[in-house]
């Protein structure tokens, strides 16, 4: 999903929000935003997605302020309260591969940028996906013998097991990690903290820090893993903006909520519906 003129101002913000969890210092503050500023003036264009320039950003604001993971806290308490609600709406959900699916995606209402009580009230409403592809879904798990789960925010988790429970009666799964911070994205490091990491099953990392999916960035091992699968979950809108630039092969389920215009249009829904589609 190349970016659009609604972009730029996210991606401003963005910076600001980084550059403020990464540093107290208010003159470190105002250098880095800088920095950070040149890369969004100098690379936004209608060619790029913006994921790369947010990557950007971000390595260059780690960089200046010493800061390895600035979310750090920001996930801490998106996960003490994605348990909590976890625990509180899972008995409104049946076992089958279609409450498991609503489940899931009702974790992708976490955001760095959301209200976290507004996201409590959109988390107990059950979702309702604009597209429906989960028929389409059921139909290829019959012949898929590996399938990689790719995780979005680190809170996300908690729904993600169910899921990834059910999806293991078809085929081998690998649950997908970044290979180091960024953003509120979940690492090795968060999935060791939520205690359920051994009930996750198997997990590899992307060996990047990038929002959604960079191959040209990722580990070879994590490419021929991503090569070899039959079937990708793709959770959020990174992996969506990410992966839709590449050739469509019917093999990429994407589960989210579209929580801006740009993502919202680029799938044909409004914003604040959901998405369950396979390309």
């Amino acid at each position: 999903m190349k970016a659009d003129t609604r972009c730029f101002p996210c991606l401003k913000r963005l910076a600001t929000q980084a550059v403020e969890l990464a540093t107290t210092d208010p003159e470190l503050r105002t250098v880095v935003l800088g920095e950070a500023l040149k890369i969004l003036e100098r690379n936004f264009s209608a060619d790029v997605v913006p994921t790369s320039i947010s990557d950007e950003m971000h390595a260059k604001i780690k960089e200046l302020t010493k800061s390895v993971d600035p979310y750090q806290e920001v996930k801490k308490r998106e996960m003490e309260m994605a348990k909590e609600l976890s625990e509180r709406v899972r008995q409104s959900y049946g076992d089958d591969l279609r409450s498991r699916i609503e489940y899931a995606v009702i974790g992708n209402t976490f955001d760095f940028f959301r209200d976290f009580e507004e996201v409590r009230k959109d988390a107990q409403r059950r979702p309702k996906f604009a597209i429906d592809d989960i028929d389409k879904l059921k139909e290829r798990l019959k012949h898929a013998g590996h399938i990689l789960y790719l995780a979005d925010n680190a809170g996300e988790c908690y729904f993600d097991l169910p899921l990834l429970e059910k999806l293991r009666d078809f085929a081998d799964v690998f649950y997908v990690v970044k290979g180091a911070p960024i953003q509120n994205d979940i690492t090795l490091e968060d999935l060791g903290r939520s205690g359920i990491q051994t009930e996750v099953g198997r997990v590899i990392t992307t060996g990047a820090a990038t929002v959604g999916i960079n191959l040209c960035k990722c580990s070879p091992k994590f490419r021929a893993k991503f090569d070899r699968a039959d079937l990708i979950v793709a959770k959020g809108m990174g992996h969506y903006e990410t992966l839709s630039e590449l050739p469509e092969r019917g093999r990429v389920f994407y589960l989210l909520m579209a929580k801006c215009h740009p993502v919202a249009r680029s799938l044909g829904i409004l914003e604040g519906e959901y998405a369950a589609m396979l390309r």
